[in-house]
Order: structure tokens, then C-alpha cells, then sequence
């Protein structure tokens, strides 16, 4: 990747650009490249979002008719609305001030030309008519017109699918979208703002949503079935209380509002955005910029990853190691050579830095009759010069697997040195001018360049960490194969021989087989990275991809979690989902650890919640079969929600998980919802119909079956949250413990009895209440058991100290 030198250039050439007084006027007609909030959503518009829900509205509604009873203990439950609002609101904000800080330091900066200085801008101040000058792996950020080009290549496959590289001479058109892969050019911006194609990209991009998602559509499917069954019920439960002979209509609305409010999933939605917005703030402090939230969901779910060697598993720059000339040519006649290269090429990659780090600059340039840039498919660049002696002479410097000649003693010096992790590069002259299309031709090699690359520290350790989390990992490099093998079998993880890719099968099929059969390719050229990601897709598998140039964006835009590190190409920086901006691989096993902690407890909340919605549904559909009252008040729904969902739902939504996760998430959460709800549901009923009075309901003795019915409701509900908290860690058990301990002290203590309107004076109700509760917990641990046996799920009970 190139790196930009001086931020501030000036610049010889007879396009100038605007001047500060052109600038102005623009800015002032508002044709100046405004772009949507980062992160997609205002402080307006998250506020809005949190406060008009349609759960918010529920509860308003039941709220204000409980409050009209004059029974404000019983109103407790409004306190939710409060409380969704307020953490939604608070959580979201944070997030998108991570967003919105990280964003600035990892967005491409275009350099733009204004009265003949090219400086690098924030992309919202560039102006209609502004002059950007680009080169290899930046990307387009606004659209516009070809002013100069210099064997100007740019990539527009992701805009329009086509997959070879386009020739761009002036008065030609580019999009926002696109990105150079070769040569350099300046081009005139001619949409900016709403108007250019990158606006659309960044809105759709950055917005802090769901969007489309297994998760997104497994709850939407929830709440779709949760609506149609609380609609007929709470309707049917409205007639049956308001409709009871001798019931004073205060006590039939708030047995009414008793009924509803726990088959709303309130704090479902809340905890599932909390704990995304906790992701994206939590990986925000390890220097890791989500650009789509979904990305968070892809985390959890990857079970490949595919890592380009340079910059990824090596550290990014390089030095030069050696210079070994080959065919008699003398050391000093190569390095003069290697100075003109270098100073031919105005944006160089990475390799022609560090040799024109150790080469000195020539004293007197040779003329350039003709360039070849360097891409990543043909692996080559050079230059067409008038030579000392006057005439033409064709310098090109590669790859020697793709210059030299196979089996020449240059080829398997080349071979042999590539083989110890080196990058190994050929200078020779050329048969033909490098801009002819046959070029290079035969090629007569002058010098073997060794260059030393720096593997990271970290990277041993980040790739163990993969391994045992059963992660496959798949190094896909565009250097050569044997030098990429000798890397990877130098960290110890990745085991088998690298494949050369040009030796790959064309046919689709048996291509998608050799890529699933091994582990290191080398001589990978951008197309074949991306159709490696699509292959391995097609097999199923969930599929992440590291990267930071040119050759890697196609590879990026198509895997299902797309990884920048944060040096790269601005190019791969819009197209991945995730960026790493300080360029750290260590942070990889953090970033997918923060995905699977975010998706495994969002599953086990929604067990709780659907159990909850599920067994209060039944309980009051029972309760309108039997035309009785029903047996709590709103206050009591409130305290047994506090202790077996909403403080353990909330602990348990910020626990870390290993376990990756798996497709089916509906199916799982139901497997358990639908058969804990009914046993709680059940055992609750039986027990209210055992401890009812059989003739009159004086109040006294309704509140004394209530607490015996409320007290069963517990007992059963807790051992819902002690399945669901498994595997057990100790301070799991203790929440278990305390969320009983707490029920213990509400019913026991004199002041909450009477706050909570309990009474525990019937001893034969509480002891049957209380063995109701034992029998419902056994039944929902045989339901666990089962689902266990019956589904093939792991039957955890511990977790070992220190796995998390």
C-alpha cells in the first residue's frame, strides 16, 4: 500500500484547482460534499426512537388506567417506561459517539489540489469543481471527471461487476465507489454531497440499525407472534374482569393490568440494542471501528477466517535485506538502476519504498518513455527509458516466479530464498516496452532484491487463539507460495503446503474443493481472493477476511465480515464492516470473543422473556376459561420480574461466552420458551385453584391464595433463569442464589409484605404454593434434560474457573 509522504505538496502542473475564493462561493451555494451523520442516526432521532415505542405505548396506556384506581404501588411497573427509555437512549449515544470519533480517524482523507497545493481534506470539505489527485488504493470518495492520468487504473467491480480493472484517460468519467489499482491521476468532482453515489454508501453503510439479520428477523418473529396472541387474550381478559359479579371496578382493572403487562416483552428489545451498543462501544476502546452494527452478529458466527500475509500476519513496512546481482552485472550498475525505478514512480508500493530507503537518488533522472504501474495481477512494474547511450532500455522489476524463466539459476535462487519467509524480487531488462501489451517478454534478470519483512509478535498467539476456538484459518497471499509457507509454518499453526493459486483448477467445483483442502496459497490474484470467499460461502461457511491494500478490497466488500486494518488503503477501510485502526491482529480474538459474548446472551435473554410472555398468555387464557379473578395485581407481576428476568437478564446480557454462534436461533429459544412457559403457566393455575377459597373471595383470604399462588410463580420462574444461566460459573450461582434470597427476604419481612400487599398468614396455602413451585422447577428441569437428549444439545452444568 502506498503511504503518503508530506501532507502538503506543491504541485507543478497547469491545473491548479480553485482558490480559497472559489471555495467560499461554493460553500455558500451549499455544493460542498455533505455527508449523513457517521453514524447514520441524529441525537433527535435516537431520542425519538427510545421514547414512541410500541411497547412504551402498552404500558403508557395500562399505566394511566391503573393510576385511576388511585393504587399508585400497583403503578410501579410505569417505571419501566422510564428506565427502557432512558438506557436505550444513554447506551446508543455512547455508541455513537464511538462511532462518530473513530470514523474521523479512520476515514480515507482525499489530497486535494487548491492554487497549486495538494493537501489531504476531510472528505465533507471537498467542494463542486475541487481537483483530487489519487493513486494506487485510494479510493473514489466523490464523483467526477479524469483531469490527468498516468496510466490511471481504476477497479469499478463493486459498482458495476465487472471484473477487469478500467483504463481511465482524461475527460472520462469515475464514480464514488471505485478505487485505483494502478498509475496515478487527478480527477474533477463533479457530484458531491446527496448527489454522489458515496453519500448513498455512507448512509446505508454507517446507519446504527438492525437491519436484516438472523437475530433481527428470529425477534421480529417473536413479537409478530407475541401481538396476535396478547390481542384476543388481553381482550378476553378485559371482559372476564370487568364482568365479575360483585367485583368493584378498581380491583378488576388492576387484575386487568395484572394480566397484561407480563405478556409484554419489554425489556427484550431494550437489552438486545443495549448489548450492541456495549459491543460497539466495548470495541470501540480497543481501537476497532464498526462500521455496521451488524458486523457484531457476523463476529459470532465466523468460523474461517482468511488472512492475507502482509500487513496482517507481517508487520507493514519493510527494509531492504541484500542485493545479489546475477548474469555479471555489476552490484553498483543495479542500484543506479534501482534509484531511476524509484524515482519513476510517483506513488510507490511498499517494496519500492524500502529500496529507495537504501538506494541513493540519481543525480541526473533518466527520461521515461513509458511506465507500467504495479497491480497485484501482474506482479510487475517498470519503466521504458532513454539509457545512458541514448537509446531505449526496458527496466522492469517483479516477481521472479512470474519474470524469470523456470528453471534458470536466477529462478531458483529466487526459489530458495523465498523459501526462508524472504520477498524475493527480480530487476532485469525487458524484450519489450513496457507499455506494449505483450510485455515484458523475455526478461534477461540483472539482480535478486531480498527484502526482510517482520512477523507480528502477536501473531502466533492470535492464530492459537483461533485454532482453539475451532476456527479454521485459510492465508491467502499474492506473494509467493513457498515464502508464504515458510511464514506460516514459522508461527506453528497452519500445517500443509502452500499452493501456488495459478496451479487452482478453473472449473468452479473443484476449485471450491482445493480451496476447502488447504490452508496457505500463495500467488493469489484479487479475483481469486474473492472467488476463494465465495467458495467457501457456498460450502456453508460463515466467512471473515483480513486485509489492508488494494488487492484485497474485492475479497473484503464480499465476505460476510470484512476486516481493514487501519494503515490500509482507504478503499479497504470503506469496504470493510470492521477496522482496525491500530493495526493490531491481537485485537482479532477480542472483536469475535465482544460477537459471540453480544448473540450467545441475547439467547439467553430471549429465553427468559419468552418464557415469561408465554406462561402469562396461558396463565390468563386459563384464567378466562375458568371465569375466576385473576390471581395478581400489577405490583406482584412487577417484583417477580425483578429477580428472575430483569436484573439476572441484564447481568446475564454482559457475561462473556466462547461459543460460537450457531444458525436456528428461533428454534433453540423455543425449544425451551414454549415448554418452561407452560409448565410455569400449569403449576402456577393448579395452585391457585387448590388455595382459592371454594365459597366467597373476601379480600383478605384472595390476598392470601395470591401469595401462595405468587410464591410457586417464583420458585418456578427462578429455576427458568437457573437453566438458562448454564453453564454455571460461581458468580451465576450466586445470582441464582441472591434472586431467591431476595424473595425470601420480600416475604418474610413485615414491611415488604405489607408495600407489596402479600399475606403469608395461610400456612397450608404457602406450603402448597411452595410445592407446586419445587414440582414446576423439576418439570423444567426435566424439560431441559430432554430438550438436551432429544435435539442433541450439550448438557453443561460448569464452567470451568477462568474459561469465559
Amino acid at each position: 500500500m502506498w503511504q503518503a509522504g508530506p501532507v502538503t505538496t506543491q504541485t507543478q502542473s497547469a491545473n491548479p484547482g480553485l482558490t480559497a475564493a472559489q471555495v467560499a462561493e461554493r460553500i455558500d451555494r451549499g455544493q460542498r460534499n455533505d455527508l449523513p451523520p457517521r453514524s447514520g442516526r441524529s441525537t433527535a432521532d435516537i431520542v425519538r426512537a427510545n421514547v414512541f415505542t410500541r411497547i412504551n405505548a402498552i404500558l403508557a396506556v395500562l399505566l394511566v388506567l391503573v393510576l385511576a384506581t388511585g393504587s399508585w404501588i400497583n403503578g410501579a411497573f410505569g417505571l419501566l417506561i422510564i428506565a427502557n427509555s432512558a438506557i436505550g437512549i444513554i447506551q446508543e449515544l455512547r455508541a455513537k459517539r464511538t462511532l462518530d470519533s473513530l470514523a474521523v480517524v479512520g476515514e480515507a482523507r482525499p489530497r486535494i489540489r487548491r492554487e497549486g497545493v495538494a493537501a489531504e481534506h476531510p472528505r465533507d470539505e471537498i467542494v463542486l469543481d475541487d481537483l483530487i489527485e489519487v493513486g494506487p488504493g485510494d479510493q473514489i470518495v466523490v464523483d467526477g471527471a479524469v483531469l490527468e492520468a498516468e496510466y490511471l487504473e481504476v477497479d469499478e467491480s463493486l459498482l458495476t461487476g465487472e471484473s477487469d480493472p478500467e483504463d481511465k484517460a482524461p475527460g472520462d468519467p469515475v464514480m464514488s465507489g471505485s478505487f485505483v489499482v494502478a498509475g496515478t491521476g487527478t480527477y474533477r468532482a463533479t457530484k458531491v454531497g446527496s448527489e454522489s453515489y458515496a453519500a448513498q454508501l455512507t448512509a446505508e453503510a454507517a446507519k446504527f440499525t438492525l437491519v436484516r439479520s438472523e437475530l433481527s428477523q428470529g425477534i421480529n418473529s417473536i413479537l409478530k407472534v407475541i401481538t396476535w396472541v396478547l390481542i384476543p387474550v388481553g381482550l378476553a381478559t378485559i371482559v372476564v374482569q370487568l364482568t365479575q359479579a360483585g367485583t368493584d371496578w378498581r380491583r378488576a382493572v388492576l387484575a386487568m393490568a395484572g394480566a397484561l403487562v407480563p405478556m409484554v416483552p419489554e425489556g427484550l428489545i431494550l437489552l438486545t440494542s443495549v448489548a450492541f451498543a456495549l459491543g460497539v462501544v466495548r470495541l470501540g476502546r480497543r481501537n476497532c471501528l464498526v462500521q455496521e452494527l451488524p458486523a457484531i452478529e457476523g463476529l459470532a458466527r465466523v468460523d474461517v477466517v482468511c488472512a492475507d500475509k502482509t500487513g496482517t500476519l507481517t508487520e507493514n513496512g519493510m527494509t531492504f535485506g541484500e542485493l545479489r546481482p546475477v548474469g555479471g552485472t555489476g552490484a553498483d550498475e543495479v542500484r543506479g538502476v534501482l534509484g531511476q525505478l524509484a524515482a519513476a514512480d510517483a506513488r510507490p508500493n511498499a517494496s519500492m519504498q524500502a529500496i529507495a530507503v537504501a538506494v541513493p537518488a540519481p543525480e541526473q533522472p533518466w527520461p521515461v518513455l513509458a511506465k507500467a504501474p504495479f497491480t497485484s495481477a501482474k506482479k510487475w512494474s517498470g519503466a521504458t527509458f532513454v539509457g545512458p547511450d541514448g537509446g531505449p532500455v526496458n527496466w522492469v522489476i517483479g516477481a521472479p516466479d512470474v519474470l524469470a524463466r523456470h528453471g534458470t539459476a536466477e529462478a531458483l535462487q529466487a526459489e530458495q530464498l523465498a523459501a526462508g519467509g524472504l520477498r524475493v524480487l527480480l530487476v532485469g531488462t525487458a524484450e519489450r516496452p513496457v507499455d506494449d501489451p505483450e510485455a515484458p517478454g523475455a526478461v534477461t534478470g540483472a539482480a535478486l532484491v531480498v527484502l526482510n519483512q517482520r512477523i507480528r509478535p502477536d501473531a502466533a498467539d492470535t492464530l492459537a487463539y483461533f485454532a482453539g476456538q475451532g476456527v479454521q484459518l485459510k492465508v491467502i497471499s499474492g506473494d509467493n507460495a513457498a515464502a508464504v509457507g515458510a511464514v506460516t509454518r514459522s508461527l506453528g499453526v497452519v500445517s500443509g503446503t502452500a499452493v501456488d493459486a495459478r496451479t487452482l483448477p478453473a472449473d468452479a467445483a473443484a476449485f471450491a474443493v482445493a480451496v476447502a483442502g488447504t490452508d496457505v496459497f500463495g500467488r493469489v490474484t484479487p479475483h481469486q481472493k474473492r472467488a476463494m470467499v465465495a467458495a467457501l460461502q457456498s460450502q456453508g461457511h460463515t466467512v471473515a477476511m483480513t486485509g489492508d491494500g488494494v488487492n484485497d478490497v474485492l475479497a473484503l466488500k464480499d465476505a460476510d465480515l470484512g476486516v481493514a486494518m487501519g494503515s490500509g488503503s482507504s478503499a479497504t477501510r470503506a469496504v470493510a464492516k470492521i477496522v482496525l485502526l491500530d493495526d493490531k491482529f491481537a485485537t482479532l480474538p477480542h472483536v469475535v470473543a465482544e460477537g459471540r459474548r453480544v448473540i450467545g446472551n441475547i439467547e439467553r435473554v430471549a429465553n427468559l422473556f419468552l418464557t415469561k410472555t408465554i406462561y402469562s398468555a396461558l396463565l390468563a387464557l386459563l384464567v378466562v376459561l375458568w371465569r375466576v379473578p385473576f390471581p395478581y395485581l400489577p405490583i406482584h407481576i412487577t417484583i417477580t420480574g425483578w429477580f428472575t428476568i430483569g436484573i439476572p437478564a441484564f447481568l446475564l446480557s454482559l457475561a462473556p461466552t466462547n461459543d460460537r454462534a450457531r444458525p436456528g436461533f428461533v428454534r433453540r429459544v423455543l425449544r425451551l420458551g414454549i415448554p418452561a412457559g407452560f409448565i410455569v403457566a400449569t403449576a402456577t393455575f393448579v395452585t391457585y385453584l387448590l388455595v382459592l377459597p371454594p365459597a366467597g373471595w373476601d379480600a383478605v383470604a384472595l390476598r392470601q391464595a395470591t401469595t401462595a399462588t405468587l410464591a410457586c410463580m417464583i420458585i418456578a420462574s427462578t429455576w427458568v433463569l437457573a437453566v438458562v444461566a448454564r453453564p454455571y460459573q460461581w458468580w451465576k450461582v450466586g445470582l441464582v442464589v441472591v434472586s431467591l434470597l431476595a424473595y425470601l427476604l420480600i416475604f418474610s419481612w413485615p414491611f415488604t409484605r405489607s408495600l407489596f400487599l402479600l399475606d403469608t398468614g395461610n400456612s397450608a396455602a404457602m406450603a402448597t404454593g411452595v410445592t407446586m413451585g419445587l414440582i414446576g422447577a423439576a418439570l423444567i428441569e426435566a424439560a431441559w434434560w430432554l430438550r438436551g437428549r432429544i435435539f442433541g444439545e450439550p448438557l453443561v452444568f460448569w464452567q470451568r474457573a477462568g474459561v469465559s
